[in-house]
């Protein structure tokens, strides 16, 4: 059985472009009425409804902070690893492991946000400083970004996750989009091409942009 936070069912309910107002886990009026009207939009008949059947609902981007070339804890922590050339490592535990975290079994991506949450992850950034910026000696390439961009389309295809800021977003963007405290994550806010780290918000705009750009109604509009 599924279980899903206040703060879940307000991330989701944004997601599916129902305002319910700050995402704050609390169950106010405004998020009454954005469920009410998610149910009445979507003919569900219950909350839990408005979730995918997997029990996951939300994907989380990182960077490793590792050198180029994957080891046995990074294939712990996510769900899947982008290496230097854009392709895909899975990770140790399927994504369905994060479908709870009672039994310790799940991969530990992001403090206080893995129930029901995908994590990725692009190999790189060992060594990086965020000020004075320092990209390190393993920078994320341009191939990774697009393997990531792939790879997180795929994970929203499968799992019915929109691509929003509130359901696919990166580590950065966790506690000013989510409310959810985080330990001084500036995971992903510099991208190939960038002079010094952007805006969470921002950056994460361009990874959502891309990764729609690989979903089914863009390709096949293409």
């Amino acid at each position: 059985m599924n279980s899903y936070t206040v703060r879940d069912l307000q991330a989701r309910l944004a997601a599916l472009g129902h305002s319910p107002g700050p995402i704050d886990g609390v169950m106010g009026p405004r998020t009454e009425e954005a469920q009410d009207a998610a149910l009445e939009a979507t003919g569900k008949a219950h909350p839990s409804c408005l979730f995918h059947s997997s029990g996951l609902h939300r994907i989380v981007m990182h960077w490793t902070g590792g050198a180029y070339g994957d080891i046995a804890l990074e294939r712990d922590l996510y769900h899947a690893l982008i290496d230097r050339h854009g392709r895909v490592i899975l990770g140790s535990k399927p994504p369905e492991a994060n479908r709870g975290t009672n039994d310790g079994i799940y991969a530990a991506h992001t403090w206080r946000l893995n129930t029901g949450s995908i994590g990725v992850a692009v190999d790189a950034m060992a060594g990086a400083q965020e000020s004075p910026f320092d990209a390190g000696g393993a920078p994320i390439t341009r191939a990774q970004l697009d393997g990531l961009a792939v790879a997180v389309a795929d994970f929203c295809e499968t799992y019915d996750i929109p691509v929003s800021g509130y359901s696919v977003l990166t580590h950065a963007e966790v506690q000013p989009t989510l409310g959810v405290r985080q330990r001084w994550k500036w995971d992903i806010t510099w991208l190939p091409g960038m002079a010094r780290p952007g805006d969470p918000v921002e950056v994460g705009d361009r990874i959502r942009a891309m990764v729609a750009n690989h979903m089914p109604e863009s390709r096949d509009a293409a």
